[in-house]
């Protein structure tokens, strides 16, 4: 699909920018996020040293995304923003490429005293029929997945991955508990757990989403705060007070939970200190991931037949349905908007 329309006209003896078709925040709203989302025209990304310009095939969304509208980790002096963490292209050399999203992780294609950041906190993303990011974090797509399939890689797959194989360290036969069922790092979770060869319980509000908790591989899931049939060894925690007491509650002495949201707030009521350390169990925080997880991630993905998972398929000028879906928290995995 093209959605390029006129030349931008520019001041005098300045240079014409073309414009493309981009999903943009144009203002901040923590309340109602969703009515300072935009789509229109934007400046193409102009060509820079050590930058490679991508045209991107697919872009997922990401609660990240939803975050940033009501202005968390992205200021209003750096609007108007394209979002999108996310996205599977082809460069200018013609090579199908899936993009790291993390940029200033290692001062490759930045200052190297630039701080660590996501996509879209000070750089515009991947919302767009291009977008531009450092050499370094352009790695290429396995022929063995699709670009929507890459596209849901970088952020929430690779989240699941560092969180389950890094952070929690859990090996086949180990038990791990995913609370929320449907979102895409728990979806992601029940699915790289499952094959990795864990015993994987979930839990969910929806009866719908357990059910296909199940059909992907978990042993049992059950309702948000349900005593489980064993203690585990591990718990995927993104969802955050609501369901804090209850992941406390499920580990096993020593067992580990390793945490990378907070959907519901970070400030449960019951923070279990007295069982925590009683029990002499691990909390971790975790964030996204490196480059070399994600390699080691399509590496994954390609040689076990392992796919994400895709709620919805949508072009790119149908994004508001997708954000108002992610909003609503109806979607089951991926939402993918496509461009072309």
């Amino acid at each position: 699909m093209c959605h390029r329309g006129s030349w931008f006209r520019p001041l005098r003896g300045a240079p014409i920018v073309e414009p493309m078709f981009a999903v943009y925040a144009a203002r901040i709203d923590r309340d109602q996020p969703l009515t300072g989302l935009e789509l229109g025209e934007r400046p193409a990304p102009e060509a820079r040293p050590g930058w490679s310009t991508v045209t991107v095939r697919a872009a997922s969304l990401n609660h990240h995304d939803l975050w940033s509208l009501r202005g968390v980790g992205l200021p209003e002096g750096r609007l108007p923003m394209i979002l999108g963490c996310d996205a599977a292209g082809v460069d200018e050399d013609g090579n199908e490429v899936v993009l790291h999203s993390v940029i200033g992780q290692t001062g490759h294609g930045v200052g190297p005293d630039e701080p660590r950041s996501i996509l879209t906190e000070r750089y515009q993303g991947t919302f767009a029929e291009q977008v531009a990011v450092p050499t370094w974090n352009v790695l290429p797509k396995p022929k063995e997945l699709s670009f929507a399939e890459a596209a849901c890689l970088p952020t929430a797959w690779l989240t699941a991955y560092r969180m389950l194989f890094t952070n929690a360290g859990v090996r086949p036969g180990d038990s791990v508990l995913v609370q929320g069922a449907g979102g895409g790092v728990a979806t992601a979770a029940i699915v790289l757990g499952k094959a990795a060869g864990l015993r994987v319980f979930a839990t969910s509000r929806d009866e719908a989403k357990r059910k296909r908790a199940l059909e992907l591989g978990a042993v049992e899931a059950v309702e948000p705060g349900a005593r489980l049939p064993q203690r585990v060894d591990a718990v995927i925690e993104t969802v955050g007070a609501a369901t804090w007491s209850h992941s406390v509650k499920s580990l096993r002495p020593g067992g580990t939970l390793v945490i990378s949201g907070a959907t519901s707030g970070d400030r449960p009521s019951h923070a279990e200190l007295t069982r925590i350390f009683f029990l002499e169990l691990k909390v971790v925080g975790s964030t996204m991931g490196t480059k070399d997880e994600l390699e080691d991630l399509l590496s994954f993905c390609a040689a076990t037949g392992v796919r994400p998972v895709i709620d919805e398929e949508l072009p790119l000028d149908r994004a508001r349905e997708g954000f108002e879906r992610l909003a609503a928290g109806e979607q089951f995995g991926k939402i993918v908007l496509t461009n072309g």
